[in-house]
């Protein structure tokens, strides 16, 4: 099978599978133990840490390891709050957020916190002026995406990050789709937090990270925590971390070249839909892009039924983030950026990756054709 869903998730290359292996045969130990086993394992997960931090050009203590993305952003966005309470009750997000934050600012808005939704343009991006309008003296955090994970717009993070600092409001990203793809340029954006994660880069599962500004202020969001500096509970999962920073390390030495061969994927497919002349409406054609991220709107057409058709051609693609397939609604940021309920089900998300080849697109394109045609007889 053809796979172009690599925004949901990646197969994991072999060098994070052999790290994971060594790892878990031979520094098994809690790295909480004070006997040579834990000792032994502590080691290797402050190396990892040191590694990570020097690839996102921060302070390692400022970075912990988590269960994933959803659960970086989740205890990063909490852990500032409580450890600025005092400075007032206003949030910040936009309505296209992954849902991990979407379901924790409805949360925070259920304990007496108000929540500004910002919109976004026709293009995807975050509007700066209706950010910099919606700030009170209650604002405390705001927390905007860094690459969008549906259409793959990439958001002005600097611009974003100095309106802000000047507001002295704390900054939390969701970089999970721009990491290891784009470089996140934390001090310059004026990032006090951001979240990534394992499985979006050819590593495992169940693996994340949070970096929060160790010049900031944040408490534990579960009293007496131990592990990873009473940021979270729970044994440290170091063969997964040790596989997580080795795919870290291999996709930032790649990352300038990799860019530039799906981009060229990219505009391939793009050219060769005009071409063809198919009635498919690009989405973010103008914008800057994630090279990895392609909306398409079939006209006519359900992005549901373009799915199950591709899959049964043999071809993996998705109907937007896996973290709502399933939900029976319009892709949410279908609708922000303008579509109607109706013309954003038509949507559909191709997500290129490591082993994507101009053959992957090419056949691609015959199905498209195909389903296309099939419908209309």
């Amino acid at each position: 099978m053809i796979y172009l869903d690599y925004a949901a998730t990646t197969p994991m290359r072999d060098e994070s599978i052999q790290a994971y292996s060594e790892v878990a045969k031979k520094i098994f130990g809690n790295p909480s133990s004070l006997h040579d086993h834990g000792t032994s394992a502590k080691n290797v997960l402050e190396g990892c840490r040191e590694e990570l931090a020097k690839l996102i050009a921060v302070p390692k203590s400022g970075v912990f390891f988590t269960g994933g993305g959803s659960d970086a952003n989740i205890l990063a966005i909490q852990s500032l709050l409580l450890g600025n309470k005092h400075k007032g009750k206003h949030l910040i997000t936009t309505k296209v957020e992954h849902s991990s934050v979407k379901n924790l600012f409805k949360k925070l808005e259920d304990e007496g916190y108000t929540i500004t939704y910002l919109n976004v343009t026709s293009s995807g991006e975050v509007n700066l002026k209706e950010l910099e309008q919606s700030i009170t003296e209650e604002t405390v955090l705001a927390s905007i995406h860094h690459v969008n994970s549906e259409i793959g717009v990439i958001q002005p993070i600097h611009e974003i990050g100095k309106i802000l600092k000047k507001h002295d409001i704390l900054f939390h990203s969701d970089c999970v789709q721009s990491f290891g793809k784009i470089p996140i340029e934390i001090k310059e954006a004026n990032l006090d937090s951001i979240s990534i994660s394992s499985h979006k880069i050819y590593g495992p599962k169940g693996v994340g990270a949070a970096y929060i500004n160790p010049m900031v202020k944040w408490s534990s969001v579960f009293p007496n925590t131990s592990h990873e500096f009473g940021f979270r509970p729970g044994t440290v999962d170091v063969p997964g971390i040790a596989a997580f920073v080795i795919a870290a390390q291999l996709i930032y030495n790649e990352m300038t070249d990799e860019q530039q061969r799906l981009q060229t994927l990219r505009t391939h497919l793009i050219e060769e839909i005009g071409h063809l002349h198919l009635p498919i409406e690009i989405i973010n054609r103008a914008s800057l892009h994630l090279p990895t991220i392609l909306g398409l709107l079939i006209e006519g057409i359900e992005g549901q039924y373009s799915m199950l058709e591709c899959n049964r051609h043999g071809v993996a693609i998705s109907t937007g983030s896996a973290c709502q397939v399933g939900q029976q609604e319009p892709s949410k940021t279908m609708i922000a950026i303008g579509k109607t309920p109706d013309k954003a089900k038509q949507f559909i998300r191709l997500s290129f990756g490591k082993y994507t080849t101009i053959e992957d697109i090419d056949f691609l394109l015959k199905i498209m054709k195909q389903i296309i045609n099939n419908f209309r007889l």
